[in-house]
This record gives structure tokens, sequence and C-alpha cells, in this order.
């Protein structure tokens, strides 16, 4: 089947594998889109992600049909339109025609929506629900959010307007970001400039001059500074990046504040599969009531080398525009 590689100089490039098996609990899906995320790039370039390489083909998200079932595979038909986060739990990554995942890491593909949009939900959708779900959010508490532009930004907006919760105060860079959020359904007064001088000042007057009851910092680096100076006492910071400086885990160590680490890999190490069917039927569902819109997408083009290395560009240099890439197959 046709692939996009890693050859043994550590470089992409166009290829070829043989189709894989499906295993006794695993279906064999015909990929027609695959997303595309940071950690693509970033395991070519840090030591930390290199790590998680299974298969010399990457890609972790993707929508498709099931072509084929193992023997003990019980859960969906030939012919299901699906999607899913492969991670490193399938037989090689999403930048190839074909791939065998565990079924028990299957989701059918919400009615409502097209493969494209679908590919582009797994990475995003189960990190904003795993942020919500941790958190246990009560009415009253007040919450940041920084780079809620961005593709998991975004995405955990949407869940906390679908569940009514309105105490929250998010940070973007530019008009087109802001306009986006507003056409969420996000006030304007709820929406912070980070450019701007006293920025923590800025966020602190935008929360009735109150500090934060929950950061979730979805920057890190000098965002993650402001995050901690802005939360209050026994506060929590919710850390999706692992970029926080070490000023700001001083800060909140000194505050007193729980730092609570969000991952999505943290469910493959111990094959707790339900993790990832269980959130993308919720995900699924709130999408068929259309209690939330799929995230915005960009068609970058077909499997190809060209596609992968322009799609890994535009997400190195920050310039998706709150656009999740995908790549049809």
């Amino acid at each position: 089947m046709k692939t996009v590689i890693l050859n043994k100089n550590f470089q992409l490039e166009d290829g070829s594998i043989e189709k894989p098996k499906p295993k006794n609990h695993e279906v064999l899906i015909q990929i027609k889109a695959s997303g595309f995320n940071p950690i693509d790039y970033q395991m070519l370039e840090n030591e930390l992600e290199r790590k998680l390489i299974t298969s010399p083909v990457l890609g972790r998200e993707l929508s498709g049909i099931i072509v084929e079932k193992g023997n003990e595979a019980t859960q969906f038909n030939i012919g299901d339109e699906v999607f899913c986060g492969s991670g490193s739990m399938g037989s090689n990554g999403t930048y190839a025609e074909y791939i065998a995942v565990p079924e028990a890491i299957v989701s059918l593909k919400p009615k409502n929506i097209s493969f494209e949009q679908a590919a582009a939900i797994p990475s995003a959708g189960l990190t904003s629900l795993q942020i919500f779900n941790r958190l246990l959010l009560q009415p009253d508490q007040t919450l940041l959010v920084t780079g809620a532009a961005g593709g998991v930004g975004s995405f955990f907006v949407k869940i906390l307007l679908a569940h009514h919760i309105q105490h929250f105060i998010v940070t973007v860079g530019n008009e087109e970001n802001r306009q986006m959020l507003i056409n969420l359904g996000v006030k304007d007064h709820q929406i912070v400039n980070y450019k701007q001088d006293n920025l923590a000042g800025k966020l602190m007057e935008a929360n009735n001059h109150q500090p934060f009851d929950i950061g979730v910092d979805l920057v890190g680096n000098h965002m993650s500074e402001v995050t901690a100076e802005v939360l209050k006492i026994n506060g929590t910071y919710a850390d999706v990046t692992a970029l926080m400086t070490k000023e700001a885990h001083e800060t909140l160590f000194n505050k007193g504040c729980l730092i609570m680490n969000i991952s999505n890999y943290t469910y493959t190490m111990i094959k707790k599969y339900d993790y990832y069917q269980n959130g993308l039927n919720t995900i699924k569902n709130l999408i068929e009531m259309e209690a939330i819109l799929p995230p915005q997408y960009k068609i970058i083009g077909n499997l190809s080398l060209d596609t992968v290395l322009k799609a890994h560009t535009i997400l190195k240099n920050n310039l998706t525009q709150g656009h999740k890439l995908v790549m049809k197959h």
C-alpha cells in the first residue's frame, strides 16, 4: 500500500509497505482522511516525542471505512464509516492507505459530517473532553483559557458553551481569531488580546479584578507564567503542553496550586482503550445533536510527501489560522 514513510536517515519520503492484516480484536480501516498534529513534526525534531514512534509511518488520527475484521472483532460491520485517534496503537501511522487498530478505540463517524471533518476531531476532541471531565467545573468557578483559537482551545470552548459554562475568559492574538470565537458564541468582553502590555492586569480586569479559580494553558512558555500569576491561592493549572517554565512552576508551588497534567497518551500506556471509544462516542453524540459544531478544517492535499511536508511547515510556523489541517486519501 502507498505510504509516506521515514527512511533510514530519518527523512520522510514517498514509499510503500505491505497492507496490514487485522489481529483478532482489530479492524482494518481504509483511510479516507487523516488529520495533522504538531506532534507529527515534533517526533522528527524532539527526543521526548521521538520515543513515541512505533512505526516508520507517522500520523495519529483518521476517518475511514472498515474493510476487514479480526476473528474476535464483533463491535462493527464491514462497510461501517468510523473515526479514531490511532496514536501509537495502530499497525502503522495514518500517512497510509490502510491501518489496523484495536476495535476498542474506534467509534462510528457522526452521520452528519464528512470524512474530512471527522478526521479533524480525535486528538483535539479527546484532549478537550479530558480537560472538561477532569476539572469537574462548578457553575460559579472562573476559568482562563489561553490559546483558545487553536484546535484544542476552540473545541474546549465549544464544550464549555454546550454545558452552559459562562464564567470564562479566553486569549487570542488577532481579529480573525477573535471573530471566530464570537461566531462560536463567546462574548466580546470574554476575549483578551494576549499581545497587550500588562496582560496579567488586563486578564484580572476582565475577570472582575479577581484571580481565576482555574487556568487551562494551551500555550505554555511565557503564557504559563502569566497564567500562574493570575491564578488564586490553591487554584488549578491544567497543563496541556508540558511547556511550563521554571518561574511558572515556582509561582504555582508558592500559591499551593494543583497542577493537572493532560495527556491522551496515558491511556495507551495502560491499554485502557475504552477511554478513546467512550470519548469519541460522547463527541459523536454532541455533534449529531448539533450541541457542538465540528472543527473548522482545511484540506492540504492528497496522500503524498508534498502534502505532509506542507502540513508540517504550516504547523511549525503556527499558520493554521484556527483550521485543522487534513489530508485526503
